[in-house]
């Protein structure tokens, strides 16, 4: 069993900066590639940022390739989306999300297994 729960979430101005952390618990934290989506009312939930195990790969959505950063830290059993000159379209639900094995489509909710609570970020403008 993996649990995760999102935090950092928050209310900004556009152009401004927050940094989510998914903090998980479970036997094997560490083996576990991680993403990050996110879902705005009355829109379907969509990638924003995937990284592997070990932290070596990294992908993202075109929407926030260049402002946000996705990283890790097994010691702390926590990843973290980093997220900079934030836009009012970047409002939504964050969610991070972890699969149960390797091999799935990153961009895919559905090869997801784990999910967060989720955090809202509102982004005024």
């Amino acid at each position: 069993q993996v649990q995760l729960v999102e935090s950092g979430g928050g209310l900004v101005q556009a152009g401004g900066s927050l940094r989510l952390s998914c903090a998980a618990s479970g036997r094997t934290f560490s083996s576990y590639a991680m993403g990050w989506f996110r879902q705005a009312p009355g829109k379907e939930r969509e990638f924003v940022a995937y990284i592997s195990w070990s932290g070596s790969g990294t992908s993202y959505a075109d929407s926030v390739k260049g402002r946000f950063t996705i990283s890790r830290d097994n010691a702390k059993n926590t990843v973290y989306l980093q997220m900079n000159s934030l836009k009012p379209e970047d409002t939504a639900i964050y969610y991070c999300a972890a699969p149960r094995r390797s091999g799935i489509v990153v961009t895919t909710a559905l090869h997801y297994d784990y999910w967060g609570q989720g955090t809202q970020v509102t982004v005024s403008s």
